[in-house]
């Protein structure tokens, strides 16, 4: 049975769960998709992979998912940068590897600009850099458009969820002012992007041009034939181990 989270603290009285395996750096941090948590399959999966080769590893829960405190409905992308931050800062030493996975590939993208000093690589997979303005505006027709900004919020169908997923205006606005791909990323760190041509959720051309804006050279992007969003059978799992063996010299 797994050992129930810690707790961190954060200023404004909320507390992210998480869970720590302690190794040698550089650690490795997982920061799970939109309404995803700490306890997925790729988050597990990595828990594994880091205590068989005795390195460090972090995952944890956003505000609003998971086993951390708040309401999902509360939560923007600043905040859970802010989050992926305050776990790099107060959970992590020395270098390390952000893994970020659909959304976590945006959030994984503002902590590295954030902490450029603290990171070794970059790893995303199906990253969902400037989601809300890219892939969640065009989704809305004119009567759902009409309904979130003069109602505050509006509610979209889901393949994960019958209720479907409500989305509050605030994000929206939010997410504007954390916009990443509208201009070079000056990140020189390597870059290790993967990407399902079967991905339903998040196009793989995101991957392509998240590639061509950074500044750094060591950037690659896989495309898996038969991959879909999640990127979580076997080979896929496979493929995650083989990047992170090579960006740790393994």
């Amino acid at each position: 049975m797994m050992s129930p989270p810690e707790f961190l603290p954060r200023p404004d009285g909320a507390a992210l769960a998480y869970r720590r395996v302690a190794g040698t750096p550089p650690g490795i941090v997982f920061l799970a998709g939109l309404r995803s948590d700490m306890t997925g399959t790729k988050a597990d999966y990595l828990d594994a992979y880091c205590r068989e080769r005795g390195r460090a590893y972090v995952r944890f829960d956003y505000f609003g998912h998971g086993a951390s405190s708040g309401d999902f409905l509360d939560g923007t992308v600043g905040r859970w940068a802010a989050d992926a931050i305050a776990v790099l800062d107060q959970l992590t030493e020395g270098p390390q590897i952000l893994v970020g996975s659909s959304l976590g590939g945006w959030i994984m993208l503002l902590a590295a600009l954030a902490r450029r000093d603290r990171i070794h690589a970059l790893v995303g997979i199906a990253a969902a850099p400037d989601a809300t303005e890219d892939l969640l505006l065009p989704r809305l027709d004119a009567a759902q458009r009409h309904e979130l900004f003069t109602s505050g919020s509006v509610t979209l169908p889901s393949e994960y969820d019958p209720a479907g997923y409500t989305y509050r205006l605030g994000l929206i606005e939010d997410g504007r002012r954390h916009l990443v791909m509208r201009a070079p990323i000056a990140l020189d760190c390597p870059v290790r992007l993967v990407h399902g041509l079967r991905d339903a959720s998040v196009p793989w051309q995101t991957s392509l041009r998240l590639a061509e804006r950074l500044t750094g050279d060591d950037a690659t992007l896989t495309l898996v034939k038969d991959g879909d969003h999640r990127l979580s059978r076997p080979p896929d799992l496979e493929r995650l181990a083989a990047i992170l063996d090579a960006l740790v010299g393994v």
